[in-house]
């Protein structure tokens, strides 16, 4: 089998491969103060802002291999959402299987325990195979004083030719009331997940069964 050398993940059009702090923020963020006058409402938006910032100065503190995201204003309100791909390696001398990787994933970093709606489950990624999947909302501690829910995806995706080695794509958003929709776009952009030789060529999943 031809090694994997890179990865490739589709997102939409709306989403940026930026770190979520700059100008295209600020002015995303102005549009949806624009859209209400509610003091409530306009301090929501602003804590989801500030929750996007320290989102992805998180990712980028612990060596994400690509952080992505969208901050979008429809009719209907704000929508807001993040991917990020970190490689995880086994440590030497240990094994580190599929239950005991997930087991690990999803665990609320402001609590220490997992959600109580935590669902460890198998996913079919066609460029990849049967992967192992975590999802759940999590309470994320980001700073000090700054804990936010968030609706995650953890999927695993193991690197062709090297055993124990993955890489674990993330998906997160504060967007709570939305969960089942949220889960339908994290579940078809992680589809898009395929690993590439240093030739761009897709890496062939060995058959299984």
């Amino acid at each position: 089998m031809t090694s994997a050398q890179r990865f490739l993940l589709n997102v939409p059009d709306l989403w940026d491969q930026v770190d979520l702090s700059g100008e295209e923020l600020a002015r995303t963020r102005a549009r949806a103060l624009s859209m209400t006058d509610d003091p409530r409402q306009r301090m929501r938006i602003n804590d989801m802002f500030r929750q996007g910032r320290e989102i992805s100065r998180a990712a980028r503190r612990q060596g994400a291999l690509l952080a992505t995201g969208t901050a979008t204003v429809y009719d209907e309100g704000l929508f807001m959402a993040y991917g990020m791909v970190f490689a995880v390696t086994t440590p030497r001398g240990q094994e580190l299987t599929l239950p005991v990787l997930s087991a690990q994933l999803g665990i609320s970093s402001a609590t220490g325990v997992a959600p109580k709606d935590r669902v460890i489950s198998s996913a079919e990624v066609p460029h990849v195979g049967t992967v192992a999947r975590v999802t759940g909302t999590e309470t994320t501690r980001l700073t000090a004083d700054v804990d936010v829910k968030l609706l995650t995806m953890h999927t695993m995706m193991p690197v062709p030719g090297q055993t124990g080695d993955f890489l674990v794509v993330t998906m997160a958003s504060p967007n709570l009331p939305l969960r089942n929709e949220v889960y339908d776009l994290f579940d078809a952009i992680t589809s898009t997940f395929r690993f590439l030789t240093d030739d761009g060529e897709p890496v062939e999943v060995a058959p299984t069964g």
